[in-house]
């Protein structure tokens, strides 16, 4: 029977369960990664496992989230993620040596691998034809202990390119394209597979690109076919062993066609707040902005870095503009160094960043009050810049640059002053490894560097046979991870849960933190209700450790995200969905709420499709509880922790 690229590779892995679609299985993890905001708490969970060495084929610790390092608390990370590979078997990245989707693309992928990392843009390495998949640091921990990665059989949406890109028309205006048709909710246990004749015109950083934003429309990962374009990437970074061909089989069958002719897209732009809020460039042409940012893991690659830098090679940057620029890698930054293109980045007034997340999730560059500012990141979520009344665009390489020029909005087509720089295909790459530390034989003997803001997973307790307490917050449609857990400055508390869970909905509700602790002081829980699309964006598990911290047990809400329904699960907050959204309307936050026999209630709900009977103030409202075996077990347990200690 004729197969998807995705089915072939899930196959391949697969160690648990049936493949049906909407089914559960395990499949088997070749490589993981994690980055330093996530992996600490990544890391202390594997290492309550007990286990001398990672049993996976590949892991890599990644520096690239905390690298301003104002206070103790990065650095102190820093040194036990370096101490805790090293004791491990796990390869460390230093600081500096990139982000950890651009880095792991250009050293580490491989077509048909599957890579699980504790990053929610994982999915990036799709563009070299793998299965990589965003997970909470809980996951990657037991991938790395050897253990299956659970998921639902996915639907497989085939996206069939045709034909190729106009010149100033990018792969981000592709991927801008997709979120215009799918958004941002809706499309949870789906896979985006791209198909077509178009596929042939885009170079690997281009597909990476497509892969590394389609989790912003909440699919399980996106992922490309391996072809020559594959090889000669592979090649040029001396790693041409690992090429093999990969596509779909002819007549395959998919859930779903989503067509594309590339000749038709349009220059492109997410609008404030939403990467699902879309409208072209045309529309918004003329429009005064105050900052352009370039990089990310989304568009950080040298090809990207190299024609902004000839965009702009003999102009200066607009004086009211600040223009940042990160290369996504060490790699990248020597080869722009080497080929002329950093000099004229700086000629032009570009403030060359560090070759990490930063700007991307409000570590620095935050925009002035009120400030327009083009980004070519994946995401522009309300305050994630660090400024609350911020208005982020997400646009290309190639309409930041020259709007970075025109101090406004530029429509690339319009153009008719500087010449559009083509993309140059690259068949030598500067690969330089000297910033990787490998372990070696000795390396168990290496002591673990623990400073004071390490801290310890906290514990949770087996689910209670009755729950109550009250609403301690009601919250709206999409509420994101950054809502939950705020990034920026409070990020380097996250190996360190008792202060980190003082932030929990500081920016919707900075009280939220202090009415968990009086509820838990008078032996009361409590519970978040929510709307749609609840814990949407990054896989931080924190989102769900600090509310768990706080004595949370249940969020009832409209619909939760694949990442974050799992995460709740491993860390023992049961996911509630109303039956009938009209109920969530009527609950208001302070009601009390009690739910009988909870534990039983929820196995009839997996077992038979019951509903959970909850009670809110004198009504009995209807909930789903749509839950796998594994998250069964795991929140009558009290989580995964729990479950894995009494196995």
């Amino acid at each position: 029977m004729a197969k998807t690229l995705t089915e072939k590779i899930l196959l391949n892995h697969l160690v648990e369960g049936e493949y049906q679609v909407g089914e559960p299985i395990g499949i088997k993890i070749d490589q993981t990664l994690t980055q330093d905001a996530t992996g600490t708490m990544a890391y202390l969970q594997f290492e309550s496992m007990g286990l001398d060495k990672v049993q996976n084929e590949l892991a890599v610790s990644y520096v690239d989230h905390n690298t301003v390092q104002v206070g103790f608390e990065n650095a102190d990370d820093h040194k036990y993620l370096q101490s805790l590979a090293a004791n491990k078997g796990i390869i460390f990245s230093r600081p500096g040596n990139g982000i950890c989707h651009q880095v792991h693309l250009e050293r580490f992928g491989a077509p048909g691998k599957t890579l699980l990392g504790s990053d929610s843009h994982t999915p990036t390495g799709g563009g070299l034809s793998m299965i990589a998949i965003g997970a909470g640091g809980l996951d990657i921990a037991v991938a790395m202990a050897g253990g299956a990665f659970h998921i639902i059989t996915p639907k497989v949406i085939e996206i069939r390119l045709t034909n190729k890109l106009r010149p100033w028309v990018s792969a981000k205006d592709v991927i801008l394209t997709v979120l215009q048709k799918f958004g941002v909710k809706g499309n949870v246990n789906c896979i985006f597979e791209y198909t077509g004749e178009g596929v042939k015109s885009l170079q690997v950083p281009e597909r990476a690109t497509i892969c590394n934003m389609g989790a912003e429309c909440g699919v399980t990962t996106s992922i490309f076919p391996s072809d020559e374009n594959t090889k000669l990437f592979l090649d040029a970074h001396n790693r041409g062993d690992l090429y093999v061909e990969l596509s779909a089989d002819e007549g395959a069958k998919y859930d779903s066609l989503f067509e594309i002719d590339l000749s038709k897209v349009e220059p492109l732009c997410a609008c404030p707040h939403s990467p699902g809020n879309i409208k072209t460039i045309k529309e918004l042409a003329g429009k005064k902005i105050d900052q352009v940012l370039i990089g990310s893991c989304t568009n950080s690659s040298y090809d990207d870095m190299r024609k902004v830098a000839n965009i702009l090679d003999g102009n200066i940057v607009h004086p009211s503009v600040s223009l940042g620029v990160a290369p996504g890698s060490r790699e990248v930054l020597l080869m722009l160094s080497e080929d002329g293109s950093l000099e004229k980045l700086v000629k032009a007034g570009a403030r060359i960043l560090e070759s990490a997340c930063g700007f991307c999730i409000g570590n620095h560059q935050s925009p002035s009050s009120n400030a327009v500012s083009l980004r070519t990141s994946n995401r522009n979520f309300e305050g994630r810049s660090g400024t609350k009344d911020a208005q982020l665009y997400l646009v290309s390489p190639e309409t930041a640059a020259l709007s970075a020029i025109r101090g406004v909005f530029t429509n690339p087509l319009d153009e008719k002053i500087i010449k559009y720089p083509g993309s140059k295909i690259v068949d030598h790459f500067t690969v330089d490894d000297s910033m990787f530390i490998f372990p070696d034989e000795n390396s168990s003997n290496v002591e673990i560097i623990r400073g004071p803001n390490i801290g310890n997973p906290p514990e949770n307790i087996a689910l209670p046979y009755n729950v109550s307490g009250e609403i301690t917050i009601k919250v709206g449609d999409k509420i994101t991870t950054d809502h939950i857990m705020p990034a920026g400055a409070r990020l380097k508390y996250r190996s360190n849960i008792p202060a980190y869970a003082e932030f929990v909905f500081e920016n919707v509700d900075s009280s939220f933190a202090s009415r968990c602790k009086d509820n838990i002081n008078n032996n009361k829980n409590n519970f978040i209700v929510a709307g749609a699309s609840y814990g949407q964006g990054s896989s931080r598990e924190h989102a769900a450790i600090c509310p768990m911290y706080l004595g949370v047990k249940v969020v009832l809400a409209v619909s939760i995200e694949r990442i974050h329904q799992n995460n709740l699960c491993n860390f023992g907050i049961v996911p509630l969905i109303f039956t009938n959204e009209e109920d969530y309307n009527d609950i208001k936050q302070g009601e009390d709420i009690f739910i009988e026999d909870l534990p039983d209630q929820i196995t009839m709900a997996h077992l038979e499709n019951n509903p959970v009977i909850v009670k809110i103030g004198n009504r009995n409202i209807k909930m789903k509880c749509d839950i796998t075996k594994e998250q069964l077990d795991m929140l009558v347990a009290g989580g995964l922790l729990n479950l894995l200690k009494n196995k």
